[in-house]
């Protein structure tokens, strides 16, 4: 079978290897759409903190089963599905308390452990498997990840309503909108640099979408919050990013981080302690997140069809998806690459 290997920086190579070998407890899955992530632009362009060339791309994935292991009882040759791409070790506290992503040992795709999602063919563990409904696109559902990374977001937040600021309105920025706005927070308040993302969120229920190089955004913020947000949430690594968050925070609330800011930014600290903001991160997704966002997709609280900005033929072209999503030489939202009809 074919996959899509990043063998140097921003030089991806499509090889032949060979299908995986399900065990007893797995599914073998065609794939039908993979999404290109910002953490896959990372290793494309050598930055990833921990995964380095040569490895296998994707982690978000939609497809359908081609092969059952002989204790699967879910699911059956021919269903579609969906994959949680992570797999606690289930031994270490972290996995006891139920926080899979911080698992230190933890199987994710494209590592020595795990095939990569950019493949023909992807195994999978039945418990961290499913099933998207046939009414839902393989595109959409190609978004189960990265909604999963939103609802965790939010979710992890102690506000659970009022003004909310989303700083950066990339694919996870808008996810975030998508999945606040359904929970009732109000006012949405979204800011980028790209004219393309700011209209899209407005499009989508923000009430203003600000360009940080051009408006002060923490003045406007607080204008139209009456002192500012009670909760921000960093989805852009600007190298002013975090200052900016804490001034549109009003006193005692908080700032939430799902970036993946890889390099240092200036950080001051002492506006957390003056205002008494709390801050927390955000690290990918829990089962619940992923299941809650499943149910959204599959039970069309949310449509999100029109995210899908760009789907790109054929696995052959998965450097042309990379370069569409790190260059922006058009209107991005979410680029998909489109493995099989």
């Amino acid at each position: 079978m074919k996959a899509a290997f990043v063998t140097d920086v921003e030089n991806v190579e499509v090889k032949e290897i060979e299908r995986p070998v399900i065990s007893d407890t797995e599914v073998l899955i065609r794939a039908k759409t993979v999404g290109v992530c910002g953490s896959d632009l990372h290793l494309f362009r050598g930055t990833h903190p921990f995964r380095h060339a040569p490895a296998i791309l994707g982690h978000e994935i939609a497809g359908e089963v081609v092969e059952t292991g002989s204790a699967v009882t879910k699911f059956k040759v021919g269903d579609r599905v969906t994959v949680e791409p992570q797999v606690g070790c289930g031994t270490c506290e972290m996995c006891r308390r139920g926080f899979v992503s911080l698992c230190a040992d933890k199987k994710v795709p494209g590592t020595t452990k795990w095939i990569g999602a950019f493949s023909e063919y992807f195994n999978a563990e039945e418990r961290i498997t499913y099933p998207l409904s046939d009414e839902i696109s393989y595109e959409t559902g190609t978004l189960a990840e990265p909604l999963a990374v939103a609802v965790h977001t939010v979710n992890h937040a102690r506000t659970k309503s009022g003004a909310l600021v989303i700083l950066g309105a990339g694919t996870i920025g808008q996810l975030i909108l998508a999945f606040a706005k359904w929970k009732g927070y109000s006012p949405i308040i979204v800011t980028d640099t790209a004219e393309f993302n700011r209209e899209f969120a407005l499009k989508h229920g923000a009430a203003a979408a600000f360009n940080p190089l051009e408006q002060d955004v923490p003045a406007e913020v607080k204008k139209l919050t009456g002192g500012g947000a009670d909760l921000v949430i960093v989805a852009a690594g600007a190298d002013n990013i975090l200052d900016q968050a804490c001034q549109c925070a009003r006193k005692c609330g908080e700032v939430g981080i799902v970036a993946m800011i890889t390099s240092k930014i200036p950080f001051y600290s002492y506006a957390v302690v003056f205002n008494e903001i709390d801050l927390y991160g955000a690290m990918c997704y829990e089962p619940k997140d992923f299941a809650e966002a499943m149910d959204l997709i599959n039970s069309r609280k949310l449509e999100l069809e029109d995210y899908v900005t760009q789907v790109v033929d054929g696995i052959e072209r998965t450097q042309e998806g990379l370069e569409l999503l790190s260059r922006k030489t058009e209107p991005v939202v979410k680029v998909l690459i489109r493995m099989a009809e």
